[in-house]
Parts: structure tokens; sequence; C-alpha cells
């Protein structure tokens, strides 16, 4: 699409600047009052009493409101949102313990100040829409991606990529950055499906060099792949066009049209060519039609096109998945046998040349690169060839993801991003320590002037919790209860049996290392370095009995927390969405809900295109 075709985006609805940031400002004066139940540590639940100290109401009603306030049906279609007042949030806690006192108020509130209820998401189809007012292709197109990704990467995959897909033709860009990459799965699925120019950056060798290999063994599946597609499509048209009566009834040209010029190597689909394209997701942003075939079905392994030129007039229709210089229809017996002059080898010297240089061309389509990316960094140290780009990053950890959005602020070679964040724990946050520790320029959190000018802090145990996954605990696929209980009566027993011990070490994978309590806590006290042998077995057994009673209280106090995750998490987001509408060279920026959040929690992601 050529710019003077395309809708300029300040077109594309978002949210107002005003209601974005009324938004952000709702969100953190309930978080003010609310962070508390987040910034608990469950390892010290029982020894610092937290269910007394920061709740009023039992945990059996707590478990059953959680119920009430999130079923599953709802979480997929929210009701419209509300204002809360400051008076009403104030009344949700004690003024003086700031202990839980309205259960029911703070359930609500906590629902209402998440994304899907704040009203600033722009939906996926409705983008999808705006980008594609053009087609690029006339193809129907099934994929099956699980030879080579589980079912959570390929949905991952899937949905991302044809959006990024979107963005880079609306934006006429050839080249993706992808950073960190990892194993490289978005990244060798952009080159091979999209033929996109492809640059995936990973801090780890050992990823960089996993992703090399893994794309090595994938160009060999995926010229198996399309081969097995264009024997499905030249099996198709050709019973098509032998209904129509358009084929010669030649024997011998018959082969010559079907077996020599189908049989050509260049057969394949480039970028700037009509190109299968993934089935849309529709304007409500549902998924339902990304789900993957059966793994059993070997047989559908393959993509199948269909419809690819219904149009009766056009005599050889079917040559328009190949590319132009890619063969000469032959018309007649007599051409069919005629020998080739001086002429005509040379042209055919030359298209092969040329199919030569497109294979290595392709064959170099994803280059992965080890190097430490931050705000500062120097692209063209990184990458040579760097030109006009869109940089993404699919669950980018801690500050990678605010720096991505940095990078494509300030580099004026980027001209569109599309970030998923991940591991909000791992943000370095300006306002967690004493300024005299100090020592970075770029902090991941806060972004915006307005959560800078209040030096807002969350702190590591929010951020934590702010992984948590609503949507999965709503249908049944809960927390790990055993494990963190077991880790908070460890607690008690270290502080009562080894005068509270504090170590560096952590107990790492003793929960899954163990079978039985005795185990766990044999095993985790060799790990933080304290003598197991002190306590027999009749001792630790007697802890486990002891607060065995109380394991709802955990149970409950984690339900409160999950509920406060998503707060927490359009905070973050939120942040990183006012910082971008803050920038004078940014057309167009919103949140997107890609993923089913059940299938992948972290679904949201922070797209932004600059000024032409």
């Amino acid at each position: 699409m050529s710019s003077s075709d395309r809708r300029p985006l300040s077109t594309l609805e978002q949210p107002a600047w005003e209601l974005l940031r009324q938004r952000l400002r709702a969100v953190r004066s309930f978080l003010s009052v609310a962070l508390p139940i987040s910034n608990a540590h469950t390892g010290d639940f029982y020894t610092r009493g937290v269910w007394d100290e920061l709740v009023c109401c039992s945990p059996e009603a707590v478990l059953a409101a959680f119920t009430r306030h999130h079923p599953p049906e709802q979480l997929r279609h929210p009701e419209p949102t509300r204002t809360w007042d400051e008076n009403e949030l104030s009344q949700i806690f004690c003024k003086a313990s700031h202990r839980l006192l309205d259960l029911e108020s703070f359930l609500e509130a906590a629902k209402h100040h998440s994304l899907p209820y704040l009203g600033v998401c722009t939906p996926l189809g409705h983008l999808l829409g705006f980008l594609n007012e053009k087609e690029h292709g006339n193809y129907d197109t099934k994929i099956k991606t699980d030879e080579f990704m589980n079912n959570k990467k390929a949905h991952e995959v899937l949905v991302m990529s044809q959006l990024i897909d979107s963005i880079a033709n609306y934006c006429g860009i050839k080249q993706v950055i992808d950073l960190g990459s990892g194993k490289g799965y978005l990244s060798s699925f952009l080159s091979m499906h999209y033929d996109l120019k492809v640059y995936g950056i990973d801090s780890s060798s050992t990823n960089t060099h996993g992703a090399t290999e893994r794309n090595r063994k994938l160009k060999k599946y995926w010229k198996v792949y399309r081969s097995r597609a264009r024997a499905d499509s030249k099996g198709q048209l050709s019973e098509t066009k032998k209904e129509r009566g358009a084929l010669p009834d030649n024997p011998e040209c018959k082969a010559s049209i079907s077996g020599e010029l189908l049989s050509n190597n260049n057969i394949g689909l480039g970028r700037g060519q009509d190109k299968p394209k993934l089935p849309p997701v529709n304007s409500s942003g549902s998924f339902t039609d990304l789900a993957m075939p059966d793994s059993n079905e070997l047989n559908n392994q393959f993509c199948t096109v269909q419809d690819i030129d219904k149009s009766p007039t056009s005599e050889f229709s079917f040559l328009n998945i190949l590319p132009v210089d890619a063969v000469e229809v032959v018309t007649s017996p007599k051409l069919c046998q005629k020998v080739l002059s001086d002429e005509e080898r040379e042209h055919r010297k030359m298209a092969n040349l040329k199919a030569k240089a497109n294979r290595l061309r392709e064959s170099n389509l994803y280059s992965p690169l080890t190097s430490f990316i931050t705000a500062e960094t120097e692209l063209h140290d990184v990458i040579e060839d760097l030109e006009d780009s869109i940089m993404v990053g699919l669950h980018t950890c801690g500050d990678l993801a605010p720096n991505t959005l940095r990078i494509f602020v300030g580099k004026p070679e980027i001209k569109a991003v599309c970030s998923v964040g991940c591991c909000y724990h791992l943000l370095s946050e300006e306002f967690e320590v004493q300024p005299e520790e100090n020592t970075l320029e770029q902090w991941g959190f806060p972004m915006c002037q307005d959560l800078k000018e209040e030096g807002w802090c969350c702190g590591r145990n929010a951020r934590m919790s702010a992984c948590l996954a609503l949507d999965r605990v709503a249908v049944g696929q809960g927390l790990p209860l055993e494990s963190l209980f077991y880790r908070a009566v460890l607690q008690v027993i270290i502080k009562e049996c080894y005068d509270n011990v504090k170590s560096d070490r952590r107990v790492g994978k003793a929960f899954s290392k163990s079978s039985c309590f005795l185990d766990y806590c044999r095993e985790s006290l060799k790990n933080l370095g304290l003598d197991e042998s002190k306590l027999s077995d009749s001792c630790l057994l007697e802890y486990y009995e002891v607060y065995k009673s109380r394991k709802k209280e955990l149970e409950a106090f984690n339900m409160l927390r999950v509920v406060l995750s998503p707060c927490i998490e359009a905070l973050i987001l939120l942040d990183r969405l006012c910082y971008l509408r803050e920038q004078g060279n940014v057309a167009w920026a919103g949140l997107v809900k890609l993923f089913d959040p059940v299938t992948s929690p972290r679904c949201y992601a922070v797209i932004a295109v600059k000024k032409p």
C-alpha cells in the first residue's frame, strides 16, 4: 500500500488523552489503598500473621465471594465500567489499620479497575480492519504449526505475526527487529510465512545458537510444507481446468504444462505478490477461527489453497500462484516440441540465476543475533544493513519491554512497535530504592510524567503478583497452593527452631523434588545451609498439623492477590501507553488484547506507529 493510498492512522479511533489520564489516576487511587495486600509476602504469611493484619472477614467468605464475582463467562464478556469516587474507595479499607472491611465493594472495585473494564483498549479486529483496507491476497490458508510449536506458542505466533505483517504492509516496511527473540519462534514464522527480513536479537548466546539450529531444521520442513501445498494446488487446479475445457487436448502438451512448468523450483509466494494470509480475527476479537488442527491428522499438516482464481476467462489463471518470471506459458503442441533458440536459452538461464538469487535471499530472511539491548544501544552497531523497521517483542522480560518503546521513540529507523511485555517482577522501579542507590539512567517503571511526578512505586511483591493469571484461576487452573503452604510453614520452623536465621540462599525446586512435607523440609533446610538433622520427623510433622487447619487463610489471601493482579498490570501498561502518547512523533498508540488470556495470560500488546 503506497503512502498516497493509505488512510492516516490519526483517523483510527483511540482513547482521548484526558480519558486516558483519568483512567490512569483511577487505577492509581484504588491501588494506593489496596497495595498492602499485593505487597505481603506469602512466605511470611504465618510468621507475620498476615491474615489478621490485613483482612477482617473469614476465609470462607472470600472464597465464596470470588466465585460469585468472577465467573468465566463474565471475564470474557465484561460489563460496562463504572467510576469510583475517593469516598467509596476509602470505605473499603479501615483508615487506621488498613484492614479490608467491605469485601463485596473490594471485588467490584478491583474488577472495574482492570483493562477489560476501563474502556481504553482498541479491539484487535478494528485495528486489523483499518490496516488491511486493501487486501494483499486472495487465498484461504490452514496452517498447522504444532509440528514445531506447542499450542500456547502457536496461538501467540499466529495472532501476533498476522498483526505485525499488517503493520509492516501499512508502513511499507520489510525489516523486522525482534527483541528478546529467544528460540526464534516468532522470527522464524515471520520470515518463512510472510517473507519479512527479520533480525532476532537475544542477550543469550545459548538462545541464539539454538534459534539458528532450529531455523536451519525448519527451513527443510518449510520446503516440504510449501511443496505439498503446490502439489495440492496443482491437483485442484488441473481438475478445475479440465472441467472447463480450458486445457489443450493434446496429451503431450498437457504433460509439458503440468509436468515441466509446475515443477519449476522457483514456485513460491514472495513478498510483494499475492500470498496466503491467516484467517482474520473478527471485530469482536474472537480467536475461535485460529484453532489448531488435530495433531493426529498427518495429512492435514500442510496449507490448503482454495479458490485461487475463479475467472473463466483466464485460460491459465492457475499460474497466478507463480512468480511473474517463473515460467513461460506454452499454448500449442508445436511450441511444446520446439527446440530452444539461443535467445530462449539465455532467457531461461537468466531466470534460473534470478531464482537462485531469490532462494539465497530467502535463506537469509531470518538472522539470529546475540546482543544485550538497552535504550542507549546504537542499532547500526548491531545490524549493519539497518533500514526502516518495525520493532517487536513477544513476552520480553522486565526492562526490555519499556526499553523497546524508548528505542522506538528515539531511533528514526524504527517506524512502528508491537510489544507484549512479561515478568513484571523484573522491572526496575525508580522510586523503590533510596535516591543515593539510584544508578540507572532509564528505569523500567514508571515511564509517564504523571507517575514520575508523584514518585509512584508498586514494590517487587506487587509486581510479582501482577504476573498471576486471574482468567486461569477463574476456570479452575488454580495457584500452586500446596507449595505456597509448605513454604509458609517452613518459614515458621526456621524462625522458631533456627532463631530466625536469614540467608541469601533460596529453597530452589525443593517442592518438585519432594514427595511429602518431610522431604520438602529436609531438602529445603539443606539448600538454605541449615542443619536439618537438628529436627526430628515428629517435630516437623507437628508443625504441619498445627497449620493445616489454617490452610484456607492462605488460599483465600492468595485469591485476593489474584483479584488485584489485573489492576497492577493495568497501571504498568497504562503507564507505557501514556508515555507514548506524550511523544510528539507518534501518530497512533494503543493497547490491544491479542491472545486468549487463559491460553496466554500476558495477552496485551502496546502498539504504536510514528508520524510519516
